[in-house]
């Protein structure tokens, strides 16, 4: 959180910052769901809450009116509405108060983590967990921001642990958190819908491997030796199966009974009764009861047709691999060594128990195949559901690492450990643009620095892995430290004008950059220093060569800075 917050303070609004601070301030304080309909109300209702009591509210103008209004002169007017709001109201207050309940959502993702995590792998795990999420620059960017994506991954974990404790000890006071929490999921983005295909096959599967309280275990086995054989059933010694004492179904060889499975629908179709309640109090019970469908309807309406994706200088309409790529590359390499090596361990590790694996398996498996066959390609945000799963894995593999009896198990868990904080460190606070070392090695291994391969992540990405309009103050501190009074050709990608920064430019497009442009010094947003190459090679190979070349300067990550002669 501290991260995130301090970082936070250097940031300009991302891209899709403004439409989600004017939209929740529309819904909450005119009762109108007009706006941003492509994504659902819950944290922009947040965000707003949090803004309202800062005195900040919805403003009086035309534009708010036609929006308000809506019909075809009120389309996409949440984008000028939010800069308005955070220009006219001081861009670092409006930014703080906005950000502040996404912070506090971050911490409560990292405690989730830590809890939930110490009954599904055990404490020295969770807490390793927790000390992956706590220093992966992904998480500590995008939880910091008026967006959706962490939101939706803490409230899909906090579902999980809810429907874990209701699995574990049945109860009606389980069942309407359990619901609670799935609405929460579904009210964060609409990629929570695949929380409900996910929570019915873990419902079924804990009718096959049930999970049962530890003093009932306990019972069940008191009276069983370490060598004898277990009365599971599985035909392996009690020491060698269960005689941890951890959970454990107490005959797994049971057969499926159609009580039980009658019961398990009832109670799903319950938690999917409240999920549907939480959703109509999120849209206010508005009128249209079904505002959810057409929102969800909407999913990707304001995204370019035929844009074309960037990887690895490439273009194309979707990359299959696009998701694994930006996970090898995005995420610290140790972070992602360890937790490769931790689902080899569950996998193969006997003694946990079927119905753990499946929640700490199954519901990223979802999430990542559904975001890879029809998410657009436009950054990792969008696995980020999946990763709170891969530091548990990472956690689980560093403890292995500390408790085996050679000393080389301990000191490899701590050379891990520093150069996790270490790149952490080294890329504060431009979080947002890192990458790894894997980004370097192939092509440029010189680059490799305290912030990992973060300096080649043009050569691999776009759009928010690198770039998402996050540097314009910093862009303003460098002009003024090194280029004040000099004419500035501005290549930018965001949606909040420079000029309310104080910047002045000479607005530059991605057109005018292949070839050799006009002197003077140019700042170029690291989206366009990422396509313009690849875009020009297929009419001109070569003609955008220039921006691959070592800039002058970087600034924040996001800026290359050139100058021409």
């Amino acid at each position: 959180m501290a991260q995130s917050f301090s970082a936070s303070l250097r940031k300009s609004p991302v891209f899709d910052e403004p439409p989600h601070i004017a939209s929740g301030l529309s819904y909450l304080q005119t009762r109108v769901f007009h706006a941003n309909l492509q994504h659902p109300p819950l944290l922009k209702e947040m965000s707003a809450l949090f803004l309202m009591a800062a005195g900040i509210h919805w403003p009086k103008s035309p534009a708010a009116d036609a929006l308000i209004r809506s019909g075809p002169e009120g389309n996409n007017l949440e984008w000028p509405i939010g800069n308005s709001i955070i220009h006219d109201n001081g861009a670092g207050r409006v930014l703080f108060w906005a950000r502040l309940p996404f912070i506090l959502l971050g911490g409560l993702l990292g405690w989730m983590i830590y809890w939930w995590g110490r009954d599904v792998v055990g404490s020295a795990a969770a807490l390793g967990g927790l000390f992956f999420y706590a220093f992966d620059p992904t998480m500590i960017a995008h939880s910091a921001l008026v967006t959706t994506d962490v939101g939706v991954a803490a409230f899909a974990i906090l579902f999980l642990f809810t429907l874990w404790r209701y699995l574990h000890e049945p109860s009606r006071k389980h069942l309407v958190f359990c619901g609670l929490a799935l609405g929460a999921a579904l009210g964060a983005k609409f990629s929570g819908v695949f929380m409900a295909p996910a929570a019915a096959i873990l419902m079924g599967a804990a009718i096959r491997w049930p999970i049962v309280r530890r003093s009932e275990a306990e019972k069940s086995y008191s009276k069983v030796g370490p060598n004898s054989p277990c009365p599971c059933g599985s035909g392996k010694k009690y020491k060698k199966c269960h005689g941890s004492g951890s959970i454990a179904p107490k005959n797994a060889e049971r057969s499926i009974r159609t009580h039980e499975l009658m019961k398990t629908a009832g109670a799903f179709l319950a938690m999917c009764v409240i999920a549907g309640v939480v959703i109509e109090a999120l849209y206010l019970f508005n009128s249209d009861p079904f505002l959810y469908l057409t929102g969800l309807a909407k999913v990707n309406a304001d995204h370019i047709a035929g844009y074309r994706a960037y990887l690895h200088g490439d273009l194309a309409p979707h990359f299959l691999s696009y998701f694994a790529v930006a996970y090898l590359v995005k995420e610290p390499a140790a972070t992602v060594l360890l937790a490769l090596t931790g689902l080899v361990i569950v996998l193969r590790r006997k003694s946990t128990p079927v119905l753990a694996k499946l929640f700490l398996l199954l519901t990223p498996a979802i999430f990542f195949v559904a975001v890879s066959t029809m998410a657009d390609d436009l950054g990792i945000r969008y696995i980020i559901p999946v990763l709170p799963f891969a530091y548990l894995l990472a956690g689980l593999a560093l403890g292995r690492l500390i408790e085996r009896r050679a000393a080389w198990g301990r000191y490899a868990a701590a050379a891990l450990c520093v150069w996790v904080v270490v790149e952490a460190a080294g890329i504060y606070p431009d979080h947002l643009s890192y990458f790894n070392e894997s980004a370097c090695l192939l092509e440029a291994p010189g680059r490799v620095g305290w912030d990992g391969g973060s300096k080649c992540g043009t050569m691999w990405l776009d759009d928010s892995n690198i770039d998402w309009g996050q540097g314009l103050k910093q862009l303003r501190a460098w002009v003024d430290r090194n280029a004040k009074g000099q004419p500035l050709h501005l290549g930018y990608f965001g949606s909040y004008p420079p000029e309310n920064y104080g910047i002045d430019y000479i607005k530059t497009e991605m057109g005018q950059l292949p070839g050799k442009p006009a002197p003077g010094l140019y700042a170029v947003s690291a989206q366009m220093v990422a396509r313009t190459p690849a875009i020009a090679d297929t009419v001109l190979p070569g003609s955008a060569a220039w921006l691959r070349a070592m800039p002058e300067a970087i600034v924040g990550h996001a800026f290359y800075i050139y100058r021409v002669r």
